[in-house]
């Protein structure tokens, strides 16, 4: 099976996971804090043993991270060449706010890169999906999939869009949008829940998103690929190639996400290479 029929199979998958997410939604459902305090629901279980299950049916040889069974010793994962990594609720807390923007994240990594992302949202249906190389995708439920692509630069008229978290921020981060105000003048700020900010530049609606506090890498290689597959990049603050090597510690370094051929990309990387 080569990689675009399982990113199809993906796709199918990352729906299924969404409609045993549902009968949870806005149902008071019990929240559990994990050991680094981050919540838990039935939902993201639910959803965890659709997709757990369902590519072990699909390629029984390759192995599955997933933030609902993590603990995984680096010593085994150093031998994966290729693997899932999987969110199967990308988003608890908005979940549990009542909140639409929550999502189901599967990646494929191989030698530490993404090879495609699926990211489905399931309180409507639509879903994301691609990966460097192969393209990118946005569909709606029952429709056919519509290619998208990043933009370089705002339409005539329109403002830089810079996606930030609702829930997440930091001091350098704060520092880099004040320093890229003034580098490319007055910036309108999208906030958006989980995966879906690196789907509002794959599909051309926001220019960049820099992340300069905490993330998993299971909340951001599906959506990565996404953006890769749309002409985007994600790198380090470094300027490097944003990468999932197996590592002790499932933590990402800070990054940054935008159009791979953005003609401002080299001031933006001059601040960030500052903080």
């Amino acid at each position: 099976m080569n990689d675009l029929e399982l990113m199809q199979h993906a796709v199918t998958l990352a729906r299924t996971a969404g409609d045993a997410i549902l009968p949870f939604w806005r149902a008071d459902v019990a929240v559990t804090a994990k050991a680094d305090d981050s919540p838990v629901t039935a939902a993201d279980l639910a959803a965890h043993r659709v997709i757990a299950e369902g590519l072990l049916a699909l390629a029984p040889q390759i192995p599955v991270l997933s933030e609902e069974d993590c603990n995984i010793p680096l010593s085994e994962r150093q031998g994966w060449q290729r693997w899932w990594l999987v969110d199967p609720l990308d988003g608890t807390k908005e979940f549990i706010a009542g909140s639409e923007e929550f999502t189901v994240n599967i990646a494929l990594i191989e030698q530490g890169q993404v090879v495609f992302g699926v990211v489905a949202i399931p309180t409507n249906g639509r879903c994301y999906f691609g990966g460097k190389g192969l393209g990118a995708w946005r569909s709606e439920l029952g429709g056919e999939a519509q290619p998208i692509s990043v933009r370089n630069e705002p339409a005539a008229g329109e403002a830089f869009t810079v996606v930030a978290s609702r829930r997440h921020s930091s001091p350098q981060q704060e520092g880099l949008l004040a320093g890229l105000s003034e580098a490319l003048g007055e910036l309108k700020l999208a906030n958006i829940g989980s995966s879906l900010k690196f789907c509002l530049l794959a599909e051309g609606a926001a220019d960049c998103y820099p992340r300069l506090a905490p993330t998993s890498q299971w909340d951001t290689a599906a959506a990565q690929g996404v953006l890769e597959g749309a002409g985007g990049e994600v790198l380090g603050l470094n300027g490097q190639a944003f990468v999932y090597p197996p590592r002790e510690s499932l933590l990402n370094p800070f990054f940054l996400a935008l159009p791979a051929s953005a003609e401002w990309r080299e001031k933006l990387l001059k601040l960030a290479s500052a903080m």
